[in-house]
């Protein structure tokens, strides 16, 4: 890692070395031109047309690493923010500033329990053996089922301590957490759900939220290049929006403009241009164009065909910047 002591003048970007946010991730900097070259058992890769050097780590470290100063942006989970933020000493505020929400890696962290068991309220496991590798989280939730007023109390000797007097037993388990209860290990767990196919498969169910979360970039509080952080924010919220939306075109008789413009209001507003007959004569249609979200389209467009508009198109959108 020799390579970081000539990093002074490039803007430290850590993203996930490994795992569910991987792969989503790799695509949003590639959508943002964000363009690199990652030699193999390197984790460190330096952006060829920006001043940026990508770290790569472990998404439950990015918080840490940021929340430093180590890197100025990272993208990791926003449990994994919470998580971080929990440990922290009582009336020490976060270092960690959240961008944006990144709109992908969706999940829950949950309490779980066996699902032929007895227990349906989290309540139920207080006092019990609790399994999970989100140790913050899972102590403060606890400590107020428990009654425990403000959770962490001081630091001891520059580490965050547990919760005090807490009666649930919390032990941390880095992995293959939902095999805890089987094997006899706890009583319940608390540990994260996508589909929830692995809680099943283990005989498990979920009776309680804890956190919900998406992937999120997030940025230290006094990053190094500040201009260049809200260029990377502008491509990545640019992609974003393409992703969401796509862009709806179609012509309608100027009599029933408004109710199609009703029903494709755009993300600020339509573009509306007059068509014009062969002879230059203004004619009793207009063109619009809209930005429509893609999950809504087909609906749309029946009901664009329905209030009496034609020629209906719809194009991707391959970037954008938007309001």
């Amino acid at each position: 890692m020799d390579i970081v002591n000539h990093l002074e003048d490039r803007l430290l970007f850590a993203v996930p070395k490994k795992g569910r946010l991987q792969a989503a991730t790799l695509d949003l900097l590639s959508g943002s031109d964000i363009q690199f070259r990652r030699e193999a058992r390197l984790d460190i890769a330096l952006v060829k047309n920006l001043p940026i050097a990508l770290v790569f780590l472990p998404a439950a470290d990015i918080p840490t690493f940021v929340g430093e100063g180590r890197v100025d942006l990272g993208i990791t989970g926003r449990d994994q923010v919470a998580e971080h933020d929990a440990k922290l000493p009582l009336n020490q505020t976060s270092t960690v500033e959240e961008v944006m929400d990144l709109e992908f890696g969706g999940c829950r962290l949950q309490v779980q329990v066996p699902e032929r068991g007895e227990m349906n309220n989290p309540s139920q496991l207080v006092g019990k053996n609790v399994v999970t590798s989100f140790t913050g989280l899972t102590e403060d939730y606890f400590a107020k089922l428990e009654g425990i007023a403000g959770g962490r109390k001081e630091s001891v000797n520059g580490a965050a301590s547990p919760v005090p007097n807490l009666k649930t037993q919390i032990r941390f388990v880095g992995g293959s957490v939902e095999a805890a209860c089987a094997l006899g290990v706890a009583d319940g767990i608390v540990d994260l759900v996508e589909s929830g196919e692995t809680m099943k498969a283990a005989g498990l169910k979920a009776i309680a939220t804890v956190v919900e979360s998406t992937a999120v970039l997030i940025k230290s509080k006094n990053p190094s290049n500040g201009k260049l952080v809200e260029l990377i924010a502008a491509r990545i919220k640019g992609v974003i929006t393409a992703q969401r939306y796509i862009l709806c075109q179609y012509n309608v008789p100027r009599s029933k403009m408004a109710h199609a413009i009703q029903i494709t209001p755009g993300k600020r507003a339509a573009t509306i241009t007059a068509l014009e007959e062969s002879d230059w004569v203004e004619s009793d249609w207009v063109a619009v164009s809209s930005m429509v979200e893609k999950k809504s389209i087909a609906t749309k467009m029946d009901e664009l065909t329905a209030a009496g508009a034609t020629d209906i198109l719809v194009l991707e959108i391959a970037n954008s910047r938007t309001g």
